[in-house]
């Protein structure tokens, strides 16, 4: 029998690792690196094999003490090692005996490289030139800094001790028990005397206290010219006080203010919430320059993209503010969900992103039984449909999509596998999961869940005892298909006078499922919303569809709807009569349907249209009669599902047209109504919407507004005040410079790029250039994005050309030709399956899909294939709407604008 891919590229289980003793030199003159490691081993079986993780580094002086009243000493007979598996393989000369424990002894060396994984390099500081390195090991990386069994599922603890030049700062999991300058001459060790004299200069080691035991793709140091701000909070469990710090270089740390007291807000509340109190003895995150991911759990020492952690002390940017408190509250998640509690092996990620996802961005941040939240004026309840659960319903309506529970049988896949189905699709479901047996009943089984697998490893049914404990609900019969099955379903609401018929099938954005691919029955929870004879809204969640079809008795004359709140992971369709009656229910300022109904609803009728279930018009008539809408996030909603239909229909000048008039015609009232300032007494809302509406103004090409905003950006220019431009109306303002004008206000633009305020001012304006509508500018950012700026921001300025019609087919063509210099640049991270989505998602014609097509046909796809797989049917699916819709909307808004005219 043919052994699975996934065995053969796991390690063997003959010999398991119990403690790494761990010394690492960082010489950050020569962005190298070098160390000692000795692993702590026990023989489960006997062999005369070693195999670990190992790859890119020089391994010397390997050596295996053998413990015992015999104690031996030995040196491998040969070292091999497997690129392709990227293990090491020591062959001794004589079998060690089951039950034997040893300690493996490598001396190792490597290159900090800008690779954005493993040990590397990245660069700060005021002048921008001051280098530091850092790690990031998740998920398979480990491997890159040390040689180790670099499996979630093989734990062990960690003592560390970091060498440095004076003068730097080293950080690590755990606090430093000792820093002391080493002597030039006469270390007792004689590696350490070899590398320290050598040098000639004066070096310190930093040693850190013992960790408790963990998965090495958590293991965290770094080294550079840190400083930090402290704070602390105090156990509401225990009572210890812990002390809180986030470093960075000099010119990002005062702007960490706000990430901290994320911390000291969001670390009471989790130990509350999982009756567990935070087990190491500091927590520290280290804002960074150069990073692959947005942040990093490493235990006790938070990683993460700069401008995820960074704002300006008396910044009121809601936006940041937000981005910063998601990325803080899910990485503090992890602390528990990941670190304490971890997955055996990567197949079951979800259990530690989708519950990451939603304890901390929306049970900590927004709605909680046990304790007050954080900012409760968020609404994140609702900015959660808009963030994840759109986004995930359209990934996995893709043929192409995959499990949350999804087989890894190697790096490759592994890598693949941080998408939205394993961090938005995971959360939702949970989510639906929670409202269906009950907050306080899904809270009480997460506590039980984590408290039985304390340090331990654990897969889906662990998860499942836990809550069914609590709940006293089936809860594999319910969820296993959401997890196990790829895909959900579309329920078709069918009536009469008395009742309801509801169907499930398979949704899918090529259209109706094919039999051989509905063959799942989900368990479905309704949440039926109806309204009482007294006015009342009711909502039945115990109603479950866990057949293909079921009736249900019902007043249809009175206000209904499925899926009540936007909880259960599906799709709904309605008779077009329907639909018509909930939109004009859902428009009224005392209609029984919630914000997160009438997300729900807009969001629902787009994805219905594009698959071929409904018409285009039925959306858009919904839209429209939703403009008097109050709500930021339903605005939001409308706003992502028209940007939709232009991307899609962007080389048909006439619809263009048409859908920009609509989208201005919705938009630039709100902009009249609540002007360009920010008051300090606006509700989080009223920002929100504020800055949505102006920047929906402005792309639909709003003539007022476009001019406004270029009046602040040439205030600006002419009297280097930026007062005038909100930090919220940043990245829309620079946008409409460029798109609007010419060479000089790019390249004023591309001054504040060079030396930005802030992290966020940075990235908007490197998004702002990537808006020209010129040729020989674009030629010119291309030069620009491939000389100048930092691998890690280049798919902000890529995701920005591919969405500027002016820019996308240069940016396919630029790709194209680039492709290999670009494959260099993403060489070791998984950030270029990034760069191909954003390139050819907005291609909508049956030739780009054929030449997208043969353009990878000789290529090295296996990185990508998941993203690249899921591009291509988004181009069918886009061609065949475009074919199928055209005529419907022309008709729509030939109708509608004579409508408008007096």
């Amino acid at each position: 029998m043919t052994e699975p891919a996934e065995m053969r590229y796991r390690l063997p289980t003959d010999i398991t690792p119990t403690h790494y003793d761990l010394t690492v030199r960082t010489d950050l003159a020569e962005a190298k690196f070098d160390g000692i490691v000795v692993i702590h081993i026990d023989y489960v079986e006997g062999t005369r094999r070693i195999v670990l993780n190992s790859v890119g580094l020089e391994l010397a002086d390997i050596s295996l003490s053998v413990q015992g009243d015999d104690p031996l000493r030995l040196t491998p007979a040969s070292v091999d090692f497997d690129e392709k598996l990227e293990r090491c393989v020591l062959e001794f000369p004589q079998t060690i005996p089951a039950g034997a424990k040893a300690r493996l002894g490598i001396a190792f060396e490597g290159e900090l490289t800008d690779e954005l994984m493993g040990y590397y390099k990245s660069t700060g500081g005021e002048d921008g030139e001051d280098i530091y390195a850092l790690t990031q090991f998740e998920p398979t990386a480990a491997r890159r800094a040390f040689p180790c069994w670099d499996e979630p599922l093989l734990k062990a603890t960690f003592s560390i001790s970091l060498i440095s030049r004076m003068g730097t700062v080293n950080l690590s999991n755990m606090p430093a028990v000792s820093d002391e300058t080493l002597p030039r001459d006469g270390a007792t060790d004689q590696w350490l005397s070899e590398k320290v004299s050598s040098s000639g200069e004066k070096w310190k080691m930093t040693r850190f206290e013992k960790t408790p035991l963990m998965s090495t793709y958590v293991v965290a140091y770094a080294n550079g010219h840190f400083r930090y701000l402290e704070g602390s909070y105090t156990s509401p469990l225990s009572g210890k006080t812990r002390p809180l710090r986030t470093y960075a270089t000099g010119d990002l740390v005062d702007k960490l203010k706000f990430a901290l007291h994320v911390m000291e807000k969001a670390l009471p509340l989790y130990e509350k919430v999982f009756d567990i109190e935070y087990p190491l003895p500091k927590l520290d995150t280290l804002a960074v320059h150069d990073f692959d991911a947005g942040a990093m759990e490493n235990w006790g020492f938070i990683t993460g993209r700069s401008n995820a952690l960074a704002i300006d002390a008396n910044s009121e940017d809601l936006r940041t503010k937000k981005d910063i408190a998601y990325t803080q509250c899910h990485e503090v998640a992890h602390m528990w969900f990941g670190n304490i509690a971890t997955m055996e092996w990567w197949d079951n990620l979800y259990l530690n992103e989708g519950f990451a996802t939603l304890m901390g961005e929306l049970i900590i941040l927004a709605q909680n039984l046990i304790s007050a939240r954080i900012f409760p004026e968020w609404k994140l309840n609702s900015a959660f449909i808009t963030i994840h659960v759109k986004f995930a319903l359209d990934a996995d309506s893709n043929l192409s999509s995959h499990p949350v529970e999804v087989e890894c049988p190697d790096a490759e896949m592994v890598n693949q596998i941080f998408d939205d189905l394993s961090y938005s699709k995971a959360g939702s479901v949970l989510r639906m999961l929670s409202d269906y047996v009950g907050e306080e009943k899904f809270l009480k089984g997460v506590p039980m869940y984590l408290k039985k697998h304390l340090y331990a490893n654990t897969v889906t049914r662990n998860l499942w005892e836990g809550i069914q404990e609590a709940s006293g609900i089936d809860i594999p019969k319910m969820m296993d298909d959401w997890v196990k099955k790829t895909g959900y379903p579309v329920l078709t609401v069918t009536e009469d006078t008395t009742c309801i018929r509801v169907r499930q099938d398979r949704f899918l954005s090529t259209g109706p499922a094919q039999p051989k691919d509905n063959e799942t029955i989900w368990t479905v929870p309704l949440s039926l919303l109806t309204v009482n004879d007294t006015g009342d809204v009711e909502i039945n969640k115990a109603a479950v569809l866990d057949e293909r079809e079921k009736t249900i008795t019902l007043d249809v004359n009175k206000p209904w709807k499925l899926n009540a709140g936007t909880v259960t992971f599906c799709r709904v369709l309605y008779l077009q009569d329907r639909l018509v009656k909930i939109g004009q229910e859902a428009a009224k300022t005392s209609s029984p349907f919630s914000i997160e109904d009438r997300i729900g609803l807009v969001d629902d009728a787009f994805a219905l249209s594009k698959a071929g279930y409904s018409d285009v018009s039925a959306a858009l008539a919904l839209t429209d009669v939703l403009r008097n809408e109050a709500e930021f996030v339903v605005w939001d909603s409308i706003h992502q599902n028209l940007e939709l239909v232009r991307n899609t229909w962007w080389e048909h000048e006439g619809i263009t047209k048409s859908i920009q008039q609509f989208i201005a015609g919705l938009f630039a009232p709100i902009v009249d109504k609540l002007g360009y300032v920010y008051a300090s007494d606006d509700s989080a809302d009223t920002r929100e919407l504020r800055t949505l509406a102006i920047e929906a103004a402005a792309k639909a090409g709003s003539r007022k507004v476009a001019d406004e905003l270029r009046s602040h950006f040439a205030h600006y220019v002419k009297t280097s005040d930026d007062s005038r431009i909100a930090p919220e109306q940043e990245i829309i303002t620079y946008a409409t410079a460029v798109r609007e004008g010419g060479r000089t206000e790019w390249e004023a633009v591309k001054q504040i790029a060079a030396k930005p305020k802030n992290p966020s001012q940075g990235i908007a304006a490197l998004r702002g250039l990537a808006q020209t509508c010129d040729r020989e500018v674009l030629k010119d950012t291309w030069r620009y994005m491939m000389e100048e700026v930092r691998v890690t921001d280049l798919h902000y300025m890529i995701g920005t050309l591919g969405s500027n019609p002016r820019g996308r087919r240069f940016l396919v063509d630029r790709i194209k030709a680039d492709y290999v210099l670009l494959n260099k640049k993403y060489e070791g991270n998984y950030g270029f399956q990034d760069i191909i989505e954003y390139t050819f998602q907005y291609l909508s014609s049956d030739k780009d899909y054929e030449d997208t097509m043969e353009f990878f046909q000789d290529k090295d796809t296996e990185k990508f294939k998941l993203k690249l797989d899921m591009t291509l049917e988004g181009i069918r699916v886009r061609s065949a709407w475009v074919k199928r819709s055209t005529e419907d909307i022309q008709k729509w808004f030939a109708s509608h604008e004579n409508a408008s005219k007096p």
